[in-house]
């Protein structure tokens, strides 16, 4: 997974942030605190969490993420991220991550 898409509508400070399709990796979802849903006339499920933008960033870039892109559409920011790591790797890197944060 190279690309990562983040999104959030109008509450920059407070959150939701839209962080992942329902084909996103479930062990990245997990490290960003993020609950799949399916939201009442959707059909499609999204990754969600309650973090704001900055502190998903702030996550991301932990794992070696970068932003490539970022835009507002409407009411809507909208982040592209991109990484060199492969899925291995970010697994290793948020497992140690995870680790050191619980000692």
């Amino acid at each position: 997974m190279s690309y990562l898409l983040i999104s959030c509508q109008v509450r920059l400070e407070s959150g939701p942030t839209l962080v992942g399709d329902e084909w996103s990796d479930p062990v990245l979802m997990q490290y960003l605190g993020a609950k799949k849903e399916k939201k009442d006339g959707n059909n499609f499920y999204q990754w969600t969490t309650l973090m704001c933008p900055r502190q998903v960033l702030d996550r991301l870039h932990l794992l070696g993420y970068r932003v490539s892109a970022m835009t507002g559409v409407g009411q809507t920011c909208i982040w592209t991220l991109h990484t060199e790591n492969d899925g291995q790797a970010l697994k290793s890197i948020i497992e140690s991550r995870v680790a050191s944060s619980s000692t």
